[in-house]
């Protein structure tokens, strides 16, 4: 009998041993993968929304509307071309931003290099946002009848949702510092002051097609983050709840465990 159990006492020991460092390392790993989906979920809603605004339906529609033709002397076809170039070197590349008219270059070389400081930014985030796309994909899709992934995709939507209420009363009470700010920011060496009298580029891209631009964008981020956290909660409060740790999580089962 001593020896039975001295044995059980063993096997619970083993037990215990196999349990006791994988269960904080499956809540560690379940942590990490929520804390992961929450950051990727707002930077993908950022970047539909800016793609949205990089169409030429809302650019060509702002550009209109901001009197551009007027203010560049280009004809509405010729803006559009202009544009469509500027835009396609920018998204695409190469950057060159050598569209000419008449054959003068539109853009000087202060606003090419402008131009090209910008397509780093956009290509250093749309990277980012691969990131993160592919993030939500290998830890959502995978848990998608799990509560935690669902949780975090609204608590990830939610948060943006505060911050776009935050920047957007900054940008409604004080949109120029804003402006400045951000170009401070994303070009710190200081190469994004122009001439709206002779410089083609501010022409093309007045003052009031980056507030419009923004106001659009606050809009689109305001809507499809609660819009998004709305939906994620719901399916997280239809999903059966788990033990504290979810069992996928667990990196080894208990072989004793399972012979009993």
């Amino acid at each position: 009998m001593t020896k039975v159990g001295e044995g059980r006492r063993a096997d619970a020991g083993v037990t215990n041993a196999g349990h006791s460092p994988s269960v904080p390392g499956a809540e560690r790993t379940q942590l990490v993968a929520a804390f992961l989906v929450a950051v990727a979920t707002p930077i993908v809603i950022v970047g539909a929304a800016l793609a949205l605004l990089l169409t030429p339906a809302w650019i060509g529609f702002e550009q209109e509307r901001s009197g551009v033709p007027a203010l560049t002397g280009f004809p509405p076809d010729q803006v559009r071309r202009v544009t469509g170039s500027i835009v396609s070197d920018l998204v695409a590349g190469p950057p060159s931003f050598a569209v000419a008219v008449g054959g003068q270059p539109v853009l000087d070389a202060s606003e090419r290099s402008h131009m090209a400081d910008v397509r780093g930014v956009l290509v250093a985030f749309g990277a980012g946002v691969a990131i993160a796309l592919a993030a939500l994909l290998v830890l959502v899709v995978p848990n998608r009848h799990r509560p935690w992934a669902w949780r975090s995709v609204s608590r990830g939507a939610a948060a943006l949702a505060l911050a776009v209420v935050g920047l957007g009363a900054w940008v409604v009470v004080s949109f120029d510092t804003a402006f400045l700010a951000f170009h401070l920011v994303a070009f710190p060496e200081g190469n994004f002051s122009f001439d709206p009298r002779t410089e083609r580029l501010v022409q093309l891209f007045p003052e009031q097609f980056w507030s419009d631009s923004a106001i659009a964008m606050g809009v689109l981020l305001l809507t499809a983050s609660i819009a998004t956290a709305a939906i994620a909660e719901r399916v997280a409060r239809r999903r059966p709840r788990p033990d504290r740790v979810d069992p996928s999580f667990l990196p080894v089962a208990d072989p004793i465990a399972n012979q009993r």
